[in-house]
């Protein structure tokens, strides 16, 4: 499917675009196509050639950063994840590539993101129209408050239940059940999963330490 939304009339210039972004920095903007041009079929191209996620905001192609430990938080989010819904079989979870359209020419990548069996549509195709009921985000450098901001109220939006903003260096997660109305936990916390996992219990600080772990056991 391709779908295209060109930029809003009031992007005249650079400045103006990366403000509509949420002032993210210029090098994450892809040119080519050029901004206001692009579809979900770019997405997907510039995914099998050059092995890059870019997520499609107002017909614009914008890369998604993630260093390794923020993949390694991911990826340690997944297998909990995986290991509770092996005894609970509530619903399905997908990666950091796991691309979603939130809305027709908006299409999201979470880095880690739970949709309820019954949420989950009959045709998922590379990119899926849904809303993931637990949407998980770990920030990087590079993302910005308001980036994030937009990226929230395009998941409530959608229908949403539950978003989850991992911050690595200062090792908290902040909640929100709507954008207005959040939690923040810190290390010491433990998350739980709401209405949406009931029963899901993650200690924060066995989590991060994990994720910053450098040596194994004994060396």
């Amino acid at each position: 499917m391709s779908v295209a939304t060109l930029a809003p009339p009031a992007v005249v210039t650079l400045a103006d675009l990366l403000e509509a972004l949420g002032n993210i920095p210029p090098e994450r903007i892809r040119m080519r196509p050029p901004p206001g041009t692009a579809t979900e079929d770019d997405v997907i191209a510039i995914h099998a050639r050059e092995k890059r996620l870019c997520e499609l905001v107002d017909g614009v192609l914008v890369e998604k950063p993630m260093g390794y430990e923020e993949s390694r938080l991911a990826v340690e989010l997944i297998v909990i994840l995986g290991v509770f819904l092996r005894e609970y079989d509530l619903g399905a979870v997908a990666g950091p590539d796991g691309m979603i359209r939130l809305a027709p020419g908006v299409v999201r990548i979470p880095d880690v993101s739970f949709v309820l069996w019954g949420h989950l549509p009959e045709k998922i195709g590379p990119i899926p129209s849904m809303a993931p009921d637990l949407a998980i985000e770990v920030l990087s450098e590079s993302n910005t408050r308001a980036e994030m901001q937009r990226k929230l109220e395009e998941y409530s939006s959608a229908g949403a239940q539950l978003v989850w903003y991992f911050d690595p260096k200062a090792r908290t997660v902040t909640v929100y059940s709507a954008p207005d109305q959040f939690t923040v936990l810190d290390e010491s916390g433990t998350l739980d999963g709401g209405d949406v996992l009931p029963g899901l219990l993650i200690p924060l600080r066995e989590l991060f330490e994990r994720v910053s772990q450098r040596r194994g056991p004994g060396a």
